[in-house]
């Protein structure tokens, strides 16, 4: 049977952090719970390094992690779910990601990796952030993602995969902005997920092979830690440009290869998504939320907000809080 939210926050200070931000009273609990397992999410320690928001419906839950540079953090999840780790940017000193059944990783850049903990297997990750680290976790019931072949999943540490991260974004996307009662869309593409999931290594498509021609590893994280050092200022293409060394033309075009979208679309849409992590405090009006993220006018925020998310601020607040 489902946890209620109360017996959710006494499981760890990591779930009580957690439920402060942004639990939805409709979805009181994002996962199923046994005896033996050790959290329903992930459990982060120290909780205070770490800002995370998340979101769900009916089995279908995600949360955006943000872990300022120069931290020391422990992520750890052992629960009747499946668990995908997007890793949206970060390096790291020093740490290492082991997954039940795997060798341990050590890798430092984790940029563009994704980690997969099927249902029932302990997943443990520490690392000293070398850079800004941004991380997706996405959670699935096992009864939403059945690939249809009975074949068990396999653990999977730091793989790289275009095609299994372009729909876990569409599902991320969807679980976020409003779309999760549009269950049959959230089904199509949790049948999807599991049928590429399901794929052996060999026929993974690495996400190097469709970043040729972009930015550099280090031109990248120069023009990550830029842009979220000055989220809320205006920000001058000819400034990045110059920032790692390329021509402003040359500099466009590597970056929408390597990011998949144009420098302006990443600044608003970072500026957005720490818009949706002040919003989590009902004691921060939405209009010193604006003008923090960048926005002089309510306005013009309102509308930036609605395009990425589908929702107005405080829509978002009231759904999502």
């Amino acid at each position: 049977m489902k946890m209620s939210a109360n017996a959710a926050t006494r499981t760890s200070t990591g779930v009580r952090r957690f439920e402060q931000l942004s639990l939805q009273p409709e979805f009181k609990s994002p996962l199923q719970c046994g005896g033996g397992f050790l959290n329903p999410i992930v459990e982060i320690s120290p909780v205070d390094t770490v800002k995370r928001l998340g979101t769900g419906w009916q089995g279908w839950f995600t949360e955006s992690i943000h872990a300022p540079i120069g931290n020391k953090v422990e992520f750890r999840f052992h629960a009747p779910a499946h668990l995908l780790v997007m890793y949206n940017e970060g390096m790291r000193r020093d740490g290492e990601t082991s997954v039940e059944g795997l060798p341990s990783s050590r890798i430092r850049n984790v940029t563009n990796k994704l980690t997969f903990v099927p249902a029932g297997n302990a997943y443990r990750e520490w690392l000293e952030t070398g850079a800004s680290t941004r991380v997706t976790l996405l959670y699935l019931e096992p009864s939403k993602l059945q690939n249809g072949m009975d074949i068990p999943y396999a653990p999977r540490i730091h793989f790289e995969d275009s095609v299994v991260w372009a729909t876990a974004a569409k599902l991320k996307s969807a679980i976020e902005n409003g779309q999760t009662k549009r269950a049959l869309y959230l089904a199509a593409l949790s049948n999807v997920l599991a049928h590429e999931l399901s794929r052996a290594e060999h026929d993974t498509v690495p996400v190097s092979s469709v970043n040729r021609g972009g930015l550099a590893s280090w031109q990248k994280r120069a023009v990550v830690d830029y842009i979220e050092q000055h989220l809320g200022d205006q920000i001058c293409l000819v400034m990045l440009a110059r920032l790692v060394r390329l021509s402003q033309h040359h500099f466009c075009r590597a970056f929408k290869q390597s990011f998949g979208i144009p420098p302006h679309q990443y600044h608003v849409q970072r500026r957005i998504e720490r818009a949706k992590i002040l919003l989590a405090d009902r004691a921060e009006s939405v209009t010193n939320i604006a003008l923090t993220v960048g926005y002089s006018q309510i306005c013009s925020f309102s509308v930036a907000f609605r395009k990425v998310t589908g929702w107005t601020p405080s829509e978002y607040r009231r759904e999502f809080k």
